[in-house]
């Protein structure tokens, strides 16, 4: 019986190939210890934030109606795929945001307050609302937020929640460790803003 030409299934492999590209939808995942890049924003593996080596958990891509806003990455002590396990986790943490077009403060807050109410009940955000106030107020300090900027929203346990654009540090540590859980629940909550980009934060 003849054997089937080898060359005779390439296509098919090209065809493979060019369904993979379009579902990974312009993510490049590099090899372990190395960068990835989402969009042509890059992604170090790691960060160092009060003096600890933070790894790159995951990245990921905010879509609005096909218009792509920002990318992110989710830093943190040790990787973890599961939401319930990052929220838990204590220690440092870094969420760095990259925006893929200018993008108001204003529109920046609206969209970050919304995850808040999205993912929270009445009674944990009245908990909350001086800190949110704290937050909008840092916020609109950025001005409006150019693409390629980066934002990083740290938290280190001695002293709170700080935001960063650029590697300036903008207003005053926001404190609490409920405070910046509150936060990453708007992107890995049960209501995150985007499930693709939860997936891509989880490492999945």
């Amino acid at each position: 019986m003849p054997h089937p030409d080898p060359l005779s299934r390439v296509p098919a492999l090209l065809r493979r190939l060019a369904a993979l590209t379009i579902l990974l939808g312009g993510m490049a995942l590099a090899a372990p210890g190395m960068a990835a890049e989402v969009e042509g924003q890059r992604f170090d593996e790691t960060v160092q934030l009060a003096s600890k080596d933070l790894q790159l958990n995951g990245v990921g891509m905010r879509t609005v109606f096909l218009i792509k806003a920002y990318a992110a990455g989710l830093y943190l002590p040790e990787k973890a795929r599961n939401a319930a396990v990052v929220l838990g986790m204590g220690g440092a943490k870094r969420l760095q945001i990259r925006p893929l077009r200018e993008v108001e403060a204003d529109t920046f807050i609206k969209a970050l307050n919304e995850g808040i109410h999205k993912n929270h009940s009445e009674a944990q955000i009245s908990k909350l609302n001086s800190r949110l106030d704290q937050l909008s107020e840092t916020l609109r300090t950025l001005g409006k937020a150019q693409k390629g900027d980066t934002i990083n929203f740290d938290f280190a346990p001695e002293s709170g929640t700080l935001i960063t654009i650029n590697g300036a540090a903008k207003g005053k540590p926001i404190p609490g460790e409920d405070f910046y859980q509150a936060v990453l629940r708007i992107f890995i909550g049960d209501q995150p803003v985007d499930r693709d980009l939860k997936r891509g934060l989880l490492g999945n």
